[in-house]
């Protein structure tokens, strides 16, 4: 099948977890969106139309697809997927059985459409939700299921059921298909590459909805909790002595945990160090999470660092429902459980403290002193014992970013290096009005009055 990715105008709303990538590509359940389908309808030609400043380092990252390439729609039909659309399981049925008559709704969402090479000077235009709206009123309109995506929180929320359902119609399917797990029992399976667990590992629940790679290393006296939902642990994955872990639960190939406590509708990705508690959240990849503190109803973007005793709050108080300052404008997210979304490269210092539905910038520098911290802080700045400046130095900080990708044997290559500096530019006036509106609070009534 041939498909291409494409963002609409709400792709804008998914900062700061999409600043560095396209919002397919965001992480629920076990994979991301791109990665859910390429795998589910056998895709064997791709394809992504997204924002213009993500083009080159997504290009450098998959290049095997065709990105922002109108000529490649010319030559075959193919099938366009909204990136902030989570298909059902009956979708899937959908998008396989539909042809070129068909275009699938989701409400008023353009969730697919299948379309023909001499129609693709109509989707020329940067903005592709009027065209291909226009475009979808040509077909038959078909009802379809499964989640539209609006704001991060989203992720979150929808988590455990994606990790359920990820768990039956591909964990299950590899391990069917390759016969390479650890049995929990101790029997000696068919497969060549089955080994035993630990029997002083506790597994609770039916140990068929736990998955163990056999290459994962899990030490005596781990318990794997699989009362509430599936367990998949990946190969190279290191769980330390004296953690738990609760299903829903997936955690990525080459993953550490250190004495952590890791609780149900929980996604860590790859190459991870994590210690503490986690609860509901997803930790894209390449993240560190080391020491002591809690992570609860958040998404952690790679190669951020959490210093020790980093802990957020997910629930006010008063048990009231949760805004986020997306960009720096309040948004309801309509939930009560709400945590912290943290952009690439953002580092914070130990003992911060984050407030209950935090939104912080890519590349940031958090020094706390001791205090909550501000529910917004833009990308690239510095937060210096509660104030927020822009006295970060992009140089400095991008050398530091070098040497911390390069401690994990990657590179910042210079699509990646030249999207941050883009971001810098692009992200300059919200960092100024952030600035701008502390300085109005500190300087107390007086200044607002004569303002107004």
């Amino acid at each position: 099948m041939r498909i291409a990715f494409f963002e609409d105008s709400g792709a804008s709303g998914f900062a700061p977890v999409a600043l560095t990538r396209p919002v397919f590509d965001l992480v629920c359940g076990r994979f991301s969106l791109r990665e859910r389908l390429c795998r589910g309808l056998g895709v064997s030609d791709w394809g992504a139309f997204i924002r213009p400043f993500l083009a080159e380092s997504f290009q450098e990252a998959c290049p095997e697809a065709a990105v922002n390439d109108p000529d490649w729609l010319t030559e075959a039909p193919t099938l366009l997927i909204n990136s902030r659309w989570l298909p059902s399981r009956e979708a899937f049925d959908q998008l396989t059985a539909a042809d070129e008559s068909i275009a699938g709704f989701q409400g008023d969402t353009l969730a697919f459409l299948w379309i023909d090479p001499f129609e693709t000077p109509l989707i020329s235009d940067t903005d592709w939700s009027d065209p291909l709206l226009k475009i979808a009123d040509t077909r038959l309109r078909e009802e379809t299921t499964g989640h539209v995506l609006s704001r991060p929180w989203n992720l979150i929320e929808l988590n455990p059921d994606l990790l359920l359902q990820d768990f039956e119609h591909f964990t299950r399917r590899d391990l069917v298909s390759s016969q390479s797990f650890v049995t929990l029992t101790g029997e000696a399976g068919p497969g060549t590459d089955r080994r035993s667990l630990n029997p002083q590992v506790a597994v609770q629940g039916n140990p068929e909805l736990v998955f163990i790679h056999p290459l994962a290393d899990i030490d005596p006296f781990v318990v794997i909790d699989a009362r509430s939902g599936p367990v998949s642990i990946d190969a190279g994955v290191r769980v330390q002595a004296f953690t738990r872990i609760e299903g829903p639960c997936h955690i990525g190939a080459g993953s550490q945990l250190f004495r952590a406590s890791v609780k149900a509708g929980t996604t860590i990705g790859p190459v991870c160090r994590i210690g503490g508690e986690i609860e509901a959240s997803i930790i894209h990849g390449y993240a560190n999470k080391y020491h002591d503190g809690f992570l609860g109803h958040s998404y952690l973007c790679p190669w951020t660092n959490l210093g020790a005793l980093t802990t957020n709050s997910d629930l006010k108080n008063d048990y009231s429902n949760v805004s986020v300052p997306l960009r720096g404008e309040a948004i309801a997210s309509g939930s009560k459980k709400v945590g912290a979304f943290i952009g690439d490269h953002t580092r914070t210092a130990l003992c911060s403290l984050f407030n209950t539905g935090s939104s912080i910038g890519v590349m940031t520098m958090i020094l706390p002193g001791g205090e909550l911290l501000p529910k917004h802080i833009p990308s690239f700045c510095r937060l210096w014992h509660g104030v927020i400046d822009d006295g970060l130095h992009l140089e400095a900080a991008i050398e530091t970013s070098r040497r911390a990708m390069d401690r994990r044997d990657c590179e910042l290559t210079g699509p990646q290096e030249r999207l941050l500096r883009t971001l810098y530019r692009m992200t300059a006036r919200e960092r100024q009005a952030a600035i701008e509106r502390q300085t109005l609070r500190n300087a107390g009534p007086s200044v607002s009055t004569l303002r107004d």
